[in-house]
């Protein structure tokens, strides 16, 4: 029984952290942060359908894709790739930047 006394903070812990996780991110900052830095080659805004770049698909589009889930872009945005900028989030402007992105997802 005395394991179950130090086992209970852990679990509320992990519990917490858990639900911390979960937390999508403001959108109307993700947009904000989106307008200063991903303009140059992606379309933010709801409903556009041509990038700057036309090889950067459109915020619109990578929320419409089937399965698009915060996890999934989260992945995407810590990850490089070839045909994209090497630039780094903060996570809160990631997690932002997330929220946003989905917030457009019809």
């Amino acid at each position: 029984m005395k394991w179950l006394a130090w086992l209970t903070p852990i679990v509320v812990i992990g519990l917490a952290t858990a639900a911390q996780a979960q937390e999508t991110g403001d959108p109307e900052a993700g947009l904000t942060y989106a307008k200063q830095v991903c303009t140059q080659c992606h379309a933010v805004l709801a409903n556009e359908q041509l990038s700057p770049l036309l090889q950067a698909p459109t915020f619109q589009a990578v929320a419409d894709t089937s399965g698009m889930t915060a996890t999934a872009l989260a992945v995407w945005l810590q990850s490089s790739h070839p045909t994209m900028p090497n630039i780094v989030l903060a996570p809160k402007d990631r997690d932002n930047v997330i929220a946003y992105i989905l917030s457009l997802k019809r």
